[in-house]
């Protein structure tokens, strides 16, 4: 298919409007990887008891489940202004002029598993979490880059995103820090991984592949 056209399906989202940025992480699924390891560190879950479900209609944002295995959802329009809303007056919820939800009108509710063949962004997001440290900083940022480079028509693929992430993550096991992180580690880690997926963006523009040692 050519680039361009992969481009405009991969920045532009069915149910969202999320800007350019956002909507490619949810073509390559790594909004969904970045929310799995906020919600480790906001609720203190385990990697291991959060899922990815994929939710078509963009309905149920998210569900967790208590120990009688109930589980509580929080469901809602496709709308961004909500949860900037709620962010701004929590712990209260402001009287808002929006349509009401009617679960009636939407008639049914989809969900599946993701699959991590076609979405290896949520595998890697996973793997950086599991081994922490400064391993996340390196996953955010080379993801950041790699999205700018493809949104940038340098001549990346959509399958480059994935390749360059886990090349910066590979390239960066030989200085991972784990123990007393400080936020010059991440910066710098930061700055590393850009530096790292813009260089090898620049190869692969020049037809050159990206190596996944």
């Amino acid at each position: 298919e050519d680039p361009r056209t992969v481009q405009a399906k991969a920045t532009t989202h069915p149910n969202w409007d999320m800007g350019a940025k956002i909507t490619l992480d949810s073509a390559t699924m790594m909004n969904k990887g970045l929310e799995v390891i906020e919600a480790h560190y906001l609720f203190g879950a385990s990697y291991d008891d959060i899922d990815v479900v994929i939710h078509p209609q963009s309905i149920v944002h998210s569900m967790v489940e208590t120990l009688d295995t109930s589980c509580l959802a929080q469901l809602g329009w496709a709308d961004m202004r909500l949860p900037l809303v709620y962010s701004v007056s929590w712990p209260h919820r402001l009287r808002m002029p929006y349509k009401p939800l009617d679960l009636a009108e939407l008639g049914s509710l989809t969900f599946q598993k993701p699959d991590h063949e076609k979405y290896p962004c949520i595998r890697l997001a996973y793997d950086a979490g599991k081994v922490g440290g400064t391993m996340t900083a390196v996953l955010n940022a080379a993801n950041e880059e790699a999205n700018e480079m493809f949104r940038a028509d340098v001549g990346l693929g959509f399958l480059d995103i994935p390749k360059l992430i886990e090349g910066a993550m590979e390239a960066h096991k030989a200085d991972l820090k784990v123990d007393d992180v400080s936020l010059d580690d991440i910066l710098t880690c930061d700055a590393w991984a850009r530096e790292y997926v813009a260089k090898a963006s620049a190869d692969v523009a020049n037809g050159g592949k990206v190596l996944v040692v």
